[in-house]
């Protein structure tokens, strides 16, 4: 197998290193604060450079604000930014996970409410996957999820249940969560979906693929929330 960088690929990574060069820490980057909420702004502010130079997801498509980067392309991104000691983005799980699956999964209501704001940071997103009685075990989760109408599927998911080692949540607006959405385990309710919720905010996510509901964080570095 030839890993040897293809033309293209190599312009991809020039064009990124003379940014970086001017944008990132050996440019006009600040250093980063020692204050974990000053942190967190700094990193938006951050991601929000990347974003003004179509840097933010360069694996999305270009049609939502992306380069379209092959998956070597991506793979160099990330080395570039890790050799010039730039920081990742603010919204690493929105970039990766939650802007993909909205993509894929998502109507185009949610796909142009949601995608711009995750490329800015305006929004950013946390992960509700480990719960206290389950740890990271899926086949062991019991929140819940259930339609608001039963007969509606297009209607709100409405969700119970406790998240823990939820990293961002104090920031977060929206969160990725796992529920069930069958019965418990022991009655051999399997069914689990991902869906979206309102995290810090409390806001009401979109119709459809998403939940609504407010939720309750811990504060600082430890998070868990409580639907």
């Amino acid at each position: 197998m030839d890993l040897t960088f293809t033309p293209e690929q190599l312009a991809f990574r020039d064009e990124l290193r003379t940014w970086l060069a001017e944008h990132g820490p050996a440019g006009s980057l600040a250093p980063e604060p020692d204050d974990e909420d000053a942190s967190w702004e700094w990193r938006r502010e951050w991601q929000r450079t990347l974003a003004a130079g179509g840097w933010a997801g360069v694996h999305w498509p270009t049609e939502v604000g992306g380069r379209g980067a092959t998956l070597t392309e991506t793979a160099i991104f990330f080395e570039e930014l890790g050799r010039s000691g730039a920081p990742l983005p603010a919204d690493v799980l929105g970039i990766l996970l939650a802007g993909p699956t909205l993509m894929v999964w998502g109507d185009d209501a949610q796909r142009e409410r949601l995608l711009p704001t995750i490329l800015s940071a305006d929004e950013t997103w946390c992960q509700g996957f480990s719960e206290p009685d389950a740890g990271s075990d899926f086949a062991a989760v019991a929140t819940r999820a259930v339609l608001e109408d039963p007969d509606d599927p297009t209607s709100d998911w409405l969700v119970t249940g406790q998240k823990v080692w939820t990293s961002g949540a104090q920031y977060a607006k929206w969160c990725m969560l796992v529920a069930r959405t069958g019965g418990p385990p022991a009655a051999g309710g399997t069914d689990v979906a991902a869906a979206a919720a309102g995290a810090a905010t409390g806001a009401g996510a979109a119709t459809g693929a998403a939940a609504t509901g407010a939720a309750e964080t811990r504060p600082k570095k430890h998070q868990g929330l409580t639907y």
